[in-house]
């Protein structure tokens, strides 16, 4: 079981973060008659603007604000009272000469000693401000400024048995050398757009929450190997208080990448049964494992654990189903909202999961309803599609929805054991 707030506290003192100091120099030799004249140069790499971050801890809690000496090196020193409690400021990394530089060396101490691992009851990061990991041979070019985020969690996502007994006093140094920029210089990959950025950029992107270049509907390819290259679509980025509702599937919730063509023809079920509903189904695990690990290793680091709410069928004593995925087929209510005003036939009534779920934002977006459904048209190879859904027909104990090739709803059309498509979704938090 995970801990509740308490009392002890985590004393930090002495937090520096110090900006190691390259130095340049410029040498002519000119062997050729004449004269050639030699620009003077300077080298000022600084730190400048501390912000502390809203929501961070404040008052008393805060021994030293953030103070920037010798321009070089940045003091603080807060006190974490309760899991949950966390320090954050961003400081400006800023190149006021006229010479390009680049991250030599990066370095991170507790205690004096390297970092190596850090207590179970610490998150420490320094990243630029939009999440993206600091590596060397990242340029600074001279007149520009790059935007680090600092920031000091006491956790929560711990057991009891990971608390500190005793006040802790941790002493943690961060240190980044720049030097003179060579040839093996590389700009700093900051998000763009979802079709141009590699996916460790998109990944952290998202997991800093700096998602705002990254619009619902926009798609990026990915090779897949044997499986061919797809399409991935920004299927959602909301996260609306219905997410935190008890029992509430988290498939449309936070930001969700979704297949927007389909990759493969597979069978639900050989055995042409929903009994066990999605859990119990060939199609999970092959989607968790076959589809998944044809995706890239680097979009894979990203991908998280997803509580998996769906629907049951008629076997007797069945109710919905919770699995815990990394990838997951959609459910009814997240391609379609239903329009016929009546609750006790359609989709609402006999997909049992309807209400346990939302409407991705895509299909939202595009008023994707059961009267209105071209929006949920998918292709493969061109042309369409019939795709599986994750929610099985409840009046009776062979069927699973399917999106038709016209974009509506089917229940009963297509048996278990036929091989239809398959496209699936994922989150990244």
């Amino acid at each position: 079981m995970k801990i509740d707030k308490d009392n002890i506290k985590i004393i930090l003192i002495l937090l520096v973060v110090c900006l190691g100091m390259g130095y340049a120099y410029i040498n002519s030799d000119l062997n050729i008659n004449g004269t050639a004249q030699v620009n003077s140069a300077n080298w000022d790499v600084h730190w400048a603007n501390i912000q502390v971050t809203n929501g961070s801890v404040s008052g008393t809690n805060v021994v030293t604000a953030p103070t920037i000496s010798n321009s070089t090196t940045v003091n603080y020193s807060v006190i974490l009272n309760t899991p949950g409690d966390y320090y954050e400021f961003t400081v400006d990394a800023v190149n006021g000469g006229s010479i390009d530089a680049m991250i030599d060396t990066i370095d991170s101490k507790l205690n004096g000693a390297t970092i190596t691992t850090l207590p179970d009851y610490l998150k420490y990061t320094v990243t630029y401000s939009d999440g993206v990991a600091l590596e060397a041979n990242h340029q600074l070019l001279h007149n520009t400024t790059e935007t680090y985020k600092v920031r000091i969690e006491y956790r929560t996502d711990i057991e009891l048995n990971q608390l500190p007994a005793t006040n802790q006093t941790l002493s943690l140094q961060f240190t980044v050398t720049y030097r003179q920029a060579t040839d093996d210089a590389v700009a700093v990959p900051h998000p763009v757009s979802f079709a141009d950025d590699s996916w460790s950029t998109i990944v952290a992107a998202v997991q800093a929450g700096n998602i705002s270049n990254y619009n619902v509907g926009d798609t990026k390819t990915v090779d897949m190997g044997s499986l061919g290259t797809h399409t991935l679509r920004i299927a959602n980025k909301s996260t609306p208080t219905e997410c935190s509702t008890v029992g509430f599937s988290q498939t449309a919730c936070g930001f969700v990448l979704e297949f927007a063509d389909i990759i493969i023809s597979h069978v639900m079920n050989s055995s042409a049964t929903n009994i066990g509903g999605w859990p119990a189904s060939e199609m999970r695990a092959y989607v968790n494992n076959d589809i998944y690990n044809a995706l890239p290793s680097e979009l894979k680091n990203g991908i998280t654990n997803t509580t998996v709410v769906s629907g049951h069928g008629s076997t007797s004593g069945e109710t919905n189903f919770t699995s815990i995925d990394k990838l997951y087929l959609l459910s009814t209510h997240e391609v379609w909202e239903d329009a016929d005003g009546n609750t006790s036939d359609g989709i609402d009534y006999y997909d049992t999961a309807y209400n346990n779920t939302r409407q991705l934002d895509y299909y939202s977006s595009q008023n994707v309803t059961t009267s209105n459904y071209s929006g949920a048209i998918k292709q493969r190879n061109g042309s369409n599609g019939i795709w599986w859904l994750r929610s099985a027909t409840s009046n009776v104990n062979n069927y699973f929805y399917t999106v038709r090739s016209i974009g509506n709803w089917s229940s009963s059309g297509y048996s278990i054991n036929s091989a239809r498509g398959v496209s699936p979704a994922f989150r990244i938090v």
